[in-house]
């Protein structure tokens, strides 16, 4: 397909105009014209980089792309390299950050909910621009039944922050950094908030608001978004999709 077929189309279906992001969402290098084969993966480091000119590669489609807002506007040092690289070998990058995590059919949010088995996984809409979803388990569980859940899910173990008996069933989670929504997840009555990250300040919110909050990694928990959307693409189009997950322990 074209790669102008594939920005609009990608545009639509994520729906990027509804959001107010830190980074540009769509099209961010622009490459070949023509789009058959594409990777995915979570961000656009040289590893990814390297790995999608190993597989030739016409499109890198990633969750975390460049152009933050805040960071340096100069193209030097690493930025220069991953940039230099893409363009050396024609290749397309596409980013998309928050419109990934939203995405009602294939977003980091919806995939997270669907792997943990959660019952009624919904957004909530008075959630800042609905990017907290909520749901719950068939059946209670204890914390260390759910840490050890969130585990065989994601590869790793969750640190968990709280205490109390309270057994866990009614869930709220936010993928990513969204540690500082768990003031949100505590007025909507969860027993527990899964994120990616955690700060000092998470700490005393979830003993002192008896939550129990498990920070379940950056990476891990905004693995299944992009790699959804990859395979999304290859049905729709008949593309040729690969999914590269480079390890990161954040």
């Amino acid at each position: 397909m074209q790669g102008s077929e594939l920005t609009q189309y990608l545009a639509e279906f994520l729906q990027i105009s509804n959001y107010k992001d830190y980074a540009p969402n769509g099209l961010q290098i622009e490459g070949k014209d023509r789009v058959k084969t594409i990777v995915t993966g979570v961000t656009a480091c040289q590893a990814l980089i390297d790995s999608a000119i190993a597989l030739n590669a016409d499109a890198l489609l990633v969750h975390h792309g460049f152009f933050w807002k805040g960071e340096s506007e100069v193209i030097t040092g690493m930025k220069y390299r991953r940039i230099k690289s893409l363009i050396k070998h024609d290749i397309n990058l596409y980013g998309y950050h928050l419109p990934l995590d939203g995405h009602p059919m294939l977003g980091n949010n919806a995939e997270l909910g669907r792997a943990l088995g959660v019952i009624d996984a919904e957004a909530i809409e008075a959630s800042p621009q609905g990017l907290v979803w909520q749901g719950r388990l068939d059946m209670p569980m204890a914390v260390t039944e759910f840490a050890q859940l969130l585990n065989n899910v994601l590869g790793r173990d969750p640190l968990h922050l709280g205490e109390g008996d309270r057994q866990i069933q009614h869930l709220a989670w936010c993928t990513g950094g969204a540690q500082d929504y768990i003031d949100f997840a505590v007025s909507q009555g969860a027993d527990a908030f899964i994120s990616g990250e955690v700060s000092e300040r998470t700490f005393h919110s979830a003993m002192e608001q008896n939550i129990h909050y498990f920070a379940a990694g950056h990476h891990a928990t905004e693995r299944f978004g992009i790699k959804a959307l990859g395979e999304h693409l290859a049905e729709k189009f008949g593309l040729v999709h690969h999914f590269v997950d480079i390890p990161n322990p954040v």
